[in-house]
């Protein structure tokens, strides 16, 4: 087989949204194109959604909360969430190669994905029948007690880099606390959250209870955060979007969950495993073509361990090869032609201000793929924390890294940014590493390996990586509210 017969469309792809349980065109009839980032080549369409769209989606949400939903027991929404991780794994192969297809990843990172999205929601169907009140003792004379009950519709303003994960772990715990959903998945990547309808109506979901309207961020996405009857946002996005989003949401009084990137660091002391600091580096780097929002865009490393981290990093990066998401390679494309514009701009910044680049540094050719959105991994070598490789969210294959003179000195120049959401550090010392943990600002801190945890532990972040908590048991506090009910007997 060619490599072109191998980058086939899969058949039978999502071609209408889907609003009250019905698969439907936009009211305008316009319709938007899907890009295969290896190729830049279009190789499915979906409907170019509206304002008009969303007031569809949004009034059947709100119907499907009076509907049967609201009559179905909590064991049983946990069996219907249960059965959606049954069909996911299911159809994790034809999943995971359209996965690819829309955002670019290899082939091995769409099916880890696959697992992921379905262990959302088996974790969350766990919990449905748990979310149970408390008693207040006010002494003989009362009763006190509370009740959790769903918050109403959530919004849920879906990224390009996890497209199916970022909804599940948004959708499960909204459905598992009794909640409907309206999504909006990225422009660029809006296949999976529409084929994850028809699983969810497969697994016995309601029609109306799970919407997908697909379109842009100021036709959909806008409408959608000021709808007056959208009770709770969830928004995975950029800095600037994510303080539109909580402005549109404040005039109706709606809540909002926010996770908008970081520039995450990776500290390496002196005493570190090499091998293990190495490899932690390179994941946190280069996974997805380091599109993630919790990448570990920054090494920060003790200048004892520089030059010999420096050469085995510069070793293996040379030998990721970009390439195909569906042939599996090493690296694959960045999801846009706007995102390799981005990351083009910073790093030819960085050229033009004389910063010495270890490797990389420009557009990677993959032959057959002309067209595709390469860029090869780059590693640029002592980085001052006033750069703009320090301080702002490139979002790419680009890692900047800065040398430190004590672990003290790794604290300060790790909390020299605007965001908070991720940090790792390795050291040998765990108490080190403990008061790194306690005075490094960041939501979520890895010790010894990167990217570690999983569904159970809760992700999100501070300063400008915003605030809420997705994944785990605090997950759940964003979709239910608490009633007291006190009675004198």
């Amino acid at each position: 087989m060619n490599g072109i017969e191998r980058w086939n469309t899969p058949p039978d792809l999502p071609k209408h949204m889907v609003i009250g349980g019905e698969h439907v065109d936009a009211i305008s009839r316009r319709r938007m194109d899907t890009i295969d980032p290896a190729t830049g080549s279009a190789f499915a369409d979906v409907p170019q959604a509206d304002a008009a769209d969303v007031d569809r989606a949004v009034e059947s949400a709100k119907a499907a909360l009076a509907g049967p939903w609201r009559a179905i027991s909590p064991a049983e929404r946990g069996r219907i969430l249960t059965r959606t991780a049954a069909l996911l794994r299911r159809d994790k192969d034809r999943l995971a190669r359209i996965e690819t297809l829309d955002c670019g990843k290899p082939l091995r990172e769409s099916l880890g994905d696959l697992e992921t999205a379905a262990g959302y929601f088996e974790y969350y169907a766990g919990m449905a029948d748990k979310l149970q009140g408390d008693t207040i003792p006010l002494g003989p004379d009362f009763v006190s007690f509370t009740l959790h009950e769903p918050v109403g519709v959530t919004a849920h303003i879906i990224p390009w880099n996890f497209p199916l994960v970022t909804t599940a772990r948004g959708i499960a715990p909204a459905l598992a606390a009794g909640n409907t959903a309206v999504v909006k998945p990225a422009e660029q990547t809006p296949l999976t959250a529409l084929i994850l309808a028809d699983l969810l109506d497969e697994a016995g979901l309601p029609p109306g209870v799970y919407n997908v309207v697909t379109g842009y961020g100021p036709e959909v996405g806008a409408p959608l955060t000021a709808h007056p009857d959208v009770a709770h946002v969830t928004f995975t996005g950029s800095v600037a979007t994510g303080k539109t989003v909580m402005k549109a949401a404040a005039d109706h009084v709606a809540s909002v969950t926010l996770e908008l990137g970081g520039k995450s660091p990776v500290v390496v002391l002196a005493d570190a495993d090499l091998d293990a600091a190495v490899e932690g580096t390179l994941k946190a780097i280069y996974m997805n073509s380091g599109q993630v929002c919790s990448a570990g865009s920054r090494l920060v490393v003790e200048r004892q361990l520089h030059a010999a981290m420096l050469e085995r990093l510069v070793t293996r990066t040379n030998k990721l090869a970009p390439g195909h998401g569906l042939d599996d390679a090493p690296l694959g494309p960045l999801v846009s032609a706007e995102q390799f514009a981005r990351v083009s701009g910073f790093v030819a910044g960085a050229h033009r201000r004389g910063l010495a680049i270890a490797t990389g540094g420009g557009p990677a050719a993959v032959k057959g793929l002309e067209g595709g959105f390469f860029f090869a991994p780059t590693i640029l070598d002592k980085v001052a924390v006033d750069d703009p490789l320090s301080q702002e969210e490139i979002f790419g294959p680009v890692l900047a890294v800065q040398v430190v003179d004590s672990p003290e000195e790794a604290i300060a120049v790790g909390n020299a940014t605007p965001y908070g959401l991720v940090a790792g550090i390795y050291t040998a010392d765990i108490t080190r590493a403990l008061r790194f943990a306690r005075d490094i600002d960041a939501g979520q801190v890895f010790i010894n390996q990167y990217f570690a945890g999983g569904v159970a532990t809760p992700f999100g972040g501070v300063k400008n990586s915003g605030f809420g908590r997705e994944k785990g048991l605090a997950a759940l506090s964003s979709y239910f509210r608490i009633k007291c009910v006190t009675a004198r007997i």
